[in-house]
């Protein structure tokens, strides 16, 4: 039975990596993947998935308004009879899914015996979860908390928004697109601490 999966983490868990990774393992065994990821980020030179260990491919871009469940029909009716049946959905950057996505796919993965692997951050910079994310961790399957280390050496579980000079940043939009010059992986510890809070 198929199953719909969430693995989450901080900033540099290598999520993109082992969704490409996952790709690659289908893929060598003769079978058909289906690889998404969000429009928001239309950085220049980035593929549609990038890892920064230097893994990339293209893939289906989906926006709060594309129906990724009638996309994944279209692609499945376009299908020849000597075409491998669609094997598995990955999405990189599912914090973005709208909720209505998120039961898309699990409609998908129910009626269909589709598995699909999302992987996305659990929460924002300012510790708030995304609503891609928090559809997931309610109905998903099963959830793999991936891990990432802050520079004390505690597993990081949040996201720190940086400025210019290396300072955390507490407030603004919650999509600001970036990468390490934005982002840093960090404990609780770090996320909160305030050098002028004795506490």
């Amino acid at each position: 039975m198929a199953k719909l999966y969430f693995y989450y983490a901080s900033m540099n868990a290598g999520k993109s990596a082992l969704l490409l990774q996952t790709a690659f393992n289908y893929r060598e065994r003769g079978m058909d993947v289906s690889l998404w990821t969000a429009a928001v980020d239309n950085r220049p030179a980035f593929g549609a998935i990038n890892s920064r260990i230097g893994l990339t491919s293209d893939a289906h871009r989906f926006t709060p308004e594309t129906d990724v469940a009638a996309r994944l029909r279209d692609e499945a009716a376009g299908r020849g009879p000597a075409d491998p049946k669609l094997a598995c959905v990955l999405v990189d950057e599912a914090q973005f899914l709208t909720r209505d996505q998120v039961w898309q796919l699990a409609r998908l993965t129910d009626r269909h015996d589709i598995p699909v692997i999302c992987y996305g951050l659990r929460t924002d910079f300012q510790g708030q979860l995304w609503s891609g994310s928090a559809a997931l961790l309610g109905i998903a399957d099963k959830l793999v908390e991936m891990k990432a280390v802050c520079h004390c050496g505690r597993k990081a579980t949040m996201n720190q928004r940086v400025d210019d000079a290396g300072e955390p940043v507490t407030h603004g939009a919650q999509t600001e697109i970036g990468g390490n010059e934005r982002y840093v992986a960090v404990c609780r510890t770090h996320f909160v601490s305030d050098p002028a809070d004795p506490t």
